[in-house]
């Protein structure tokens, strides 16, 4: 299964990735982890250690391995669709049965460049969502820049993460809309930074009835304790975890006929 996390920043999407990755790899679920926002987090999460997550480093910085697999020579020619099948398991580091990749952003000097790092990202991307056979859980930003045609549509389910508040509800809606034009057939929602029924309530009546909302993440001090000390939130004491299984509980339910 492949599942796609976004949301607004501060929302709580990474926190929710790292529950997950590490809730699944908990019931013996092959689990390969992408951290695919360039503001990346998702190491701390997961509960890798920070010498070990200074080891991982973006596949848009690997520039002598974009070249050598798309063939590129400086005459502006490459090819688009370079070998990476052996990538994932090459440059993957492994936490608590968690493989992590992280893929960074391509800066690229005009909007719609094609270069042989922005090549080899698509083609790993393809390779992670369309061929690979782990659960894949991957951290996207609000945008969701890195999917498009061909290997979105190989994402069961997109998670959008919201917080009580109309400019985290606005990205949500703005992200659903680019989902479904990028064929993603399943969306649904997580509530994160709830402090009560009133703002449960509040997101369901601006959800509305025609969205699902999978459940919800409170708002934790002992999760901004994690953060502080380097803790992965799964591995502390907290609300949070509980409610992060029943997440999980509700999406394998709902992909179960996928």
């Amino acid at each position: 299964m492949k599942i796609a996390i976004t949301g607004k920043g501060g929302v709580g999407k990474t926190t929710l990735a790292g529950l997950l990755a590490r809730g699944l790899a908990r019931q013996g679920i092959k689990v390969l982890a992408v951290d695919a926002d360039p503001d990346a987090n998702l190491a701390g999460a997961i509960g890798l250690p920070a010498e070990r997550a200074a080891e991982l480093v973006p596949f848009s910085q690997m520039k002598s391995l974009a070249k050598e697999r798309t063939g590129a020579n400086g005459s502006g020619l490459f090819k688009l669709n370079p070998s990476v099948a052996d990538l994932p398991e090459r440059f993957a580091l492994e936490h608590q049965g968690v493989k992590l990749l992280k893929m960074g952003s391509v800066e690229q000097a005009g909007g719609g460049c094609v270069c042989p790092e922005h090549t080899l990202l698509r083609a790993l991307m393809r390779q992670l969502l369309v061929k690979g056979d782990e659960w894949v859980v991957m951290d996207m930003e609000a945008g969701i820049e890195h999917l498009g045609r061909g290997t979105a549509e190989a994402v069961d389910m997109l998670l959008v993460v919201v917080e009580p508040g109309q400019r985290s509800l606005q990205t949500a809606e703005q992200a659903e809309t680019l989902a479904r034009e990028l064929g993603i057939a399943r969306v649904a929602f997580v509530a994160g930074k709830v402090q009560g029924e009133e703002d449960l309530a509040f997101i369901r009546q601006r959800l509305g009835p025609g969205r699902k909302l999978l459940g919800h993440l409170s708002w934790s001090e002992a999760l901004r304790a994690a953060d502080r000390q380097g803790l992965a939130p799964f591995d502390c004491q907290g609300p949070f975890v509980a409610q992060a299984a029943a997440i999980q509980s509700q999406l394998q339910q709902e992909l179960i006929h996928v």
